[in-house]
Formats: structure tokens, C-alpha cells, sequence
């Protein structure tokens, strides 16, 4: 395969794994300590799923070479997903253009939402205030977002507390799925009828794997899944490979080296998302 991305490419990089707060220290290195975000291309087109502290980085990397107009995807806006946005570097940049868009709050926006959170007291200026230019689109997660460029994105609603969004690229033949902050035990039998049509054939499914089996029994109702429930759902849908995402805080690097291992040998191909981790799936040829 040649390693050369083309328009036809469809490539992941996530910037932050973690769930619920970021973490440092010496054992948590190897798979990292920023919260969910994750970058998405369609060729060079960039998407970029979720504003958790692995933002930054991305910022960071993206740099003065950062596209004039980027679409942010929300999954929904607790602090864990939404707490780097005000340090974006392009959020910082005169001339950039932000667009956030968020499916969870029954087609509202997330801007009333934010301009409390980024506001004094809790933070010393608000999103309007920042050098690029903040604009806000509201959706009722569900449906197909439809992009100035003719680029479209399938949504799918997931339960957890006050609701959140599923995303599906499809590009160039291939598929990925992000799907974090799940509940996959509180609507009866598992794996969920829409939600199994919306992940059915991809390439890669990014999941929730927040807890092992025995901590979920005792945290049940709190929104979030397991790496076991994300390898039924894969199964049952005909999914390549599954990325174990949103890890616990608390879980070190040798834990989730244990997790990787027994997620390999349930659905080889599968691996547990690290910091800097790049995925990219070349387009799929079409038989003569």
C-alpha cells in the first residue's frame, strides 16, 4: 500500500483518551492523560471531534498552517469534552473561523450553554472575546450534517445524561465511528437496533471504554460503557476494528495494556487509543 495519503484517504488521530478529568504521572505515559478529542481527515479536510484538554496539542501541531475555517464536532458539553476550546491555538488566531456544532440539546446550540461555562466567574473572558470568530449550529442528533463544501456526516443519538452525539465519516469507501459517553445497558437488549445500523460495516469503531465489567455493576446509570459491549456491537455489525476510547482516568498503563490484549484477542485489529496515535485507511478500490 502506498503510505502517501491521498483526497480519497480517510485518516484518525486522536489528541485525548481519557474520560472525566485529564491525569500525569510516570504511569499514565504510554497511552496518555488528555481528555477526548480526535482529528479527522477526508483527504486534507479536516474535522475535529470534541474540545477536551487533548485539544491543545492539536492546536499546537496545526500551528499558524491551521485551515480558516474548522468545523468542531460535540459530542455534548460536559467539562471533559469541552474544557480546551478557549486554549485551541486557532481560537486564538484573527481570521480563523470555529463552527461548533452540537446535536444533544434538542436543536439548540451550544452557545447559551458555553457563554455560561466561559464567562466570570468560572473563566476571565467569554468565547465572543477570543480573536477568531465563534459561530454555533444546533442539530437534533440523528441527522446527516451536510457541509458548505457538499461533505456529509451521519449522527446517531446515544443515551447518556443529557443525551450525546454518534459520528460516522465515510469517505473514499471507508468508515469510522466515533461513539463515546454511552450507556449500553438502559434500553434493553444489547446492541441497540439504531445504533447497530449506524455503525454496520465500518472500518473502525472509536467506543467507550470507560469502565471493565466489574466497575460498571457499580456504576450503572452513570452514561458510559465497556470494551466488552463495544466488541458485541462490532460483532454483531460487521465492524473491522474497534478503538477502546474515553478510558478511566484511573486506569494505568499497564491496566490498559491488559485491556488491549484481551480486546485483541476478542476482535483482532483492535487496540486501545493512545496519545498521538495516527489511523489511516486507505480508499477502497473498486473492482474493475
Amino acid at each position: 500500500m502506498d503510505n502517501k495519503p491521498t483526497e480519497s484517504d480517510l485518516s484518525v488521530r486522536f489528541w485525548g483518551v481519557r474520560g472525566s478529568h485529564p491525569v500525569s504521572g510516570p504511569d499514565v505515559c504510554t497511552f496518555g492523560g488528555h481528555t477526548a478529542c480526535v482529528e479527522v481527515r477526508c483527504g486534507e479536510r479536516l474535522f475535529v471531534i470534541d474540545a477536551g484538554t487533548g485539544i491543545t496539542r492539536l492546536g499546537q501541531t496545526l500551528g499558524a498552517d491551521a485551515p480558516a475555517h474548522i468545523d468542531l464536532l460535540l459530542s455534548h458539553l460536559h467539562l471533559d469534552h469541552v474544557i480546551g476550546l478557549p486554549f485551541f491555538r486557532p481560537a486564538l488566531m484573527k481570521g480563523t473561523t470555529l463552527r461548533l456544532h452540537c446535536g444533544n440539546l434538542d436543536g439548540e446550540s451550544a452557545e447559551a450553554a458555553l457563554d455560561r461555562l466561559f464567562a466570570p466567574p468560572l473563566f476571565p473572558v467569554t468565547l465572543a472575546q477570543l480573536p477568531a470568530t465563534i459561530e454555533h449550529v444546533g442539530f437534533h442528533a440523528g441527522e446527516t450534517l451536510t457541509f458548505d463544501d457538499g461533505l456529509k456526516v451521519r449522527t446517531c443519538p446515544l443515551q447518556h445524561p443529557s443525551g450525546a452525539t454518534a459520528y460516522r465519516f465515510d469517505h473514499g469507501g471507508r468508515s469510522v465511528c466515533y461513539v463515546s459517553d454511552i450507556e449500553h445497558d438502559e434500553l434493553g437488549p444489547w446492541p441497540h437496533e439504531e445504533l447497530l445500523a449506524f455503525v454496520r460495516d465500518a472500518d473502525l469503531v472509536i467506543y467507550d471504554a470507560m469502565y471493565t465489567e466489574a466497575e460498571y455493576c457499580r456504576c450503572r446509570g452513570w452514561g458510559h460503557s465497556t470494551c466488552d459491549a463495544g466488541v458485541a456491537l462490532c460483532r454483531a455489525a460487521g465492524v473491522g476494528r474497534l478503538a477502546a476510547f474515553h478510558v478511566h482516568p484511573w486506569h494505568t498503563d499497564a491496566d490498559l495494556a491488559d485491556m488491549e490484549r484481551r480486546l485483541a484477542a476478542m476482535l483482532p485489529g483492535s487496540f486501545v487509543a493512545r496519545e498521538g496515535q495516527e489511523v489511516h485507511l486507505a480508499a477502497a478500490r473498486v473492482a474493475a
